[in-house]
């Protein structure tokens, strides 16, 4: 039984109380007594708010079945679709043309493009990982990975690899900082004369680039490059075994990679109750205090990871000039729709779990905004705020956080929000939903995998859907990518704040990523999701390569090239011609996706992880990913593309499939062959009962049969 502490009328878990009172709120200024009635006092006033925002969304997905359902074997009458949604006010008429207001935005944030990493909070190894990812080696980036077309062998260290690395780093250099008549690969000698950077005696062709050096200018211990606001490290050691080979004794090559960082109590993370949530909330604590460590195992021995110091440098006049030596840190909180039963209210009702993180993780923050060197240098918090549809509620989620700001004395606008344009009714009103946080908001960002999840929901009664890989290759998801920056533009977000795109879920293919992620910046995106640092050092060589703000401008200068009739276009099977086989494959490889990610979930408490798909190629799932697949059988059920024993027999086929793929997991429970387990059940759930679920999402199934199995234990 969880044991309970009244505060101010609600009813707290023991352990998050004592962790607030004793570790979140001293040397805040606020006093435990004000910040639980000030609680209390959110709570009352903002639960029916919150409240009636989901009956909304509840109201409108019901006309919207309603339509479709009348209007079913006619063909798609695309503008009395788009007049019905005006009528019934899921689109909202766009009002005239504003920039936004944001003040005391972060250079990471507000002008410089870059990697984003995100990570789930509850993991203090990872969230360290992220925050120190600011920085990365080139040259273990290309060694480690398949980025320059084959993994690196077994054994110890190959010279032959490592000398291609060092010629595909040279190039770089080349690319980036040529040098006046030679190349970075025949260098011999960096020197520094005069504020100058010499390269065998010749000047960069941009002298501009040349941001600094550390050690004697003659003979460097590390030159300090700047192109398009990224910086390049390189470093010059004769004692080290790269340096010691190479002419110019150049030791590694050193980018700044993740320049932010979401630390996710979200989808990435299993947060179900009042330990969860503690945790989550003690190593965000450990972040804004600076003092969060994790103990790691190398080499046989135990090493304490932290938060990376600070870098220092000369600057070419002479002057100190310091780089920070850690990612800037969004929190991530959770949306709207769930509750959790760490706080009840007076009723005994447990509380919307939004509420409290926003609450929460801006009193923590509140430790950063008092240090002199932390993750701020303007005196903001940045919270992203996800799974908002439509303007009423990011005008719900401004009026939280201005509510949160007077309980905790901070001046209005110290909290930054970032909106993920992950649900329809936001993407058809994004304009709007910009307005309605012109003065904090700080970030925009296409969900795909949400977003495709939503798009299977809201449209469920049209008629079957395409298979996931043809329903990205459908018209609507252009339409929503571009769409999103063009607004951003047109609402004044270049060198405000971030323009932001999806996830590489493919940990382990850096040479498809180096190919196709480019696409981002070139898009107009100041940032793009990666799922590790080195994925962060290898995607920062795409923003050295395309000046995103140049883009931005010669886009916000040609006009929309997206519209809303385009993200209208619903995404179904044109020509239902599949053969059994081919249907067969869909549905497999949808229940394995959903199986190997939903067992480690409710099993282990795993909220994201690198999942082997049905081909063994590991893929990084979390919530938004299992959305998708478990509505797309979900549609197909209901419109009998399949029936429930097809999909209950792939289901339990599947189950075999990701046991064996969990085989060397000591910690793993196979769900084969009983199929009696809690997570097979939950999987099913997500299938079978996939149309009623609200908006499709996955959480209030996972969140009670977690509950249900940590009660069995």
């Amino acid at each position: 039984m969880t044991k309970r502490v009244d505060r101010a009328g609600l009813s707290v878990d023991a352990t998050l109380a004592r962790f607030l009172e004793e570790a979140a709120l001293p040397d805040t200024g606020v006093s435990a007594e004000h910040f639980w009635s000030g609680f209390a006092d959110l709570l009352a006033d903002l639960t029916p708010q919150n409240r009636a925002l989901l009956e909304t969304r509840e109201r409108l997905q019901g006309k919207i079945d309603a339509w479709h359902i009348a209007h079913r074997g006619a063909a798609h009458d695309h503008e009395a679709y788009k007049a019905f949604l005006s009528e019934i006010g899921y689109l909202c008429p766009e009002g005239e043309d504003f920039e936004i207001e944001t003040q005391n935005v972060d250079p990471e944030i507000a002008s410089i493009p870059g990697p984003q990493l995100v990570v789930p909070i509850t993991n203090a190894r990872y969230a360290l990982n992220a925050a120190n990812a600011r920085w990365g080696s080139l040259y273990d980036a290309l060694y480690g990975t398949d980025a320059m077309g084959s993994t690196p062998p077994p054994g110890g260290y190959e010279r032959g690899r490592g000398a291609r690395v060092v010629a595909r780093a040279r190039v770089f250099l080349d690319e980036a900082f040529p040098v006046e008549g030679t190349s970075h690969a025949d260098a011999r000698r960096y020197h520094v004369q005069e504020g100058r950077l010499l390269v065998d005696d010749r000047p960069l062709q941009n002298p501009e680039k040349f941001a600094g050096y550390k050690g004697n200018p003659k003979a460097p211990d590390a030159i300090l490059l700047k192109n398009n606001g990224l910086h390049v490290e390189l470093v010059f050691d004769r004692a080290h075994p790269i340096g010691s080979h190479d002419q110019a004794l150049l030791a590694d090559v050193q980018l700044e990679s993740a320049l932010s960082a979401i630390m996710d109590c979200e989808d990435s993370v299993a947060c179900v109750d009042g330990e969860d949530k503690t945790l989550a909330y003690s190593n965000w604590l450990g972040l804004m205090k600076g003092d969060l460590a994790a103990d790691v195992v190398k080499g046989g021995k135990t090493l304490s990871r932290r938060l990376a110091q600070d870098r220092h440098y000369t600057a070419p006049d002479g002057g100190d000039l310091v780089l920070k030596g850690r990612a800037l840190m969004w929190v991530r909180n959770v949306g709207h729709l769930m509750t959790n039963p760490a706080i009840l209210d007076p009723q005994g009702n447990e509380v919307f779990e939004g509420l409290m993180d926003a609450l929460i993780t801006t009193l923590i923050a509140m430790h950063d905004l008092k240090r002199e060197s932390g993750n701020s240098v303007h005196g903001s918090v940045y919270v992203v705020k996800p799974k908002m549809h439509g303007p009423e509620e990011v005008a719900f989620a401004e009026a939280v956080f201005a509510r949160v700001e007077s309980v905790l004395g901070l001046p209005a606008n110290t909290v930054k929000i970032g909106v993920m344009d992950e649900e329809r009714r936001t993407s058809v009103n994004l304009k709007e939903c910009i307005r309605a946080a012109k003065s904090r908001i700080a970030f925009i960002n296409t969900g795909f995998l949400d977003r495709t999840g939503d798009e299977i929901h809201t449209s469920m009664e049209a008629g079957p859907f395409s298979r996931k890989d043809f329903i990205k290759r459908k018209g609507w998801i252009g339409a929503y990518e571009n769409l999103n920056v063009d607004i951003g533009l047109e609402c004044g977000l270049s060198g405000k704040a971030q323009i932001g795109k999806g996830m590489w879920a493919m940990p382990d293919m850096m040479a498809a990523m180096l190919e196709q992620k480019i696409e981002h910046p070139k898009a107009g995106a100041t940032c793009a999701w990666v799922p590790s640092p080195t994925a962060a050092t290898l995607h920062a060589l795409h923003y050295h390569k395309i000046d995103v703000l140049a883009v931005q401008a010669k886009l916000r200068s040609g006009g929309r090239r997206a519209h809303v009739d385009g993200i209208l276009d619903i995404p179904l099977a044109t020509y239902r011609r599949w053969t059994k086989a081919q249907i067969t494959r869909e549905v497999e490889n949808n229940a394995q996706g959903i199986l190997g990610y939903v067992v480690r979930w409710v099993d282990q408490g795993v909220g994201c992880s690198k999942v082997p798909d049905i081909n063994d190629i590991g893929l990084m799932e979390d919530r938004a990913t299992c959305r998708i697949s478990a509505q797309a059988l979900a549609n197909w059920l209901h419109h009998s593309v399949v029936d429930a024993q097809d999909v209950m027999a792939a289901m339990r086929k599947m189950a075999a499939v990701v046991d064996a793929q969990n085989a060397g997991d000591a910690a793993y429970t196979p769900m084969a062959p009983s199929f009696e387990g809690i997570a097979f059940q939950a999987a099913c759930d997500l299938v079978f009962k996939g149309r009623t679920q609200p908006s499709g999402y996955t959480e209030p199934v996972l969140h009670a049969r977690r509950l249900e199995l940590k009660a069995s234990l």
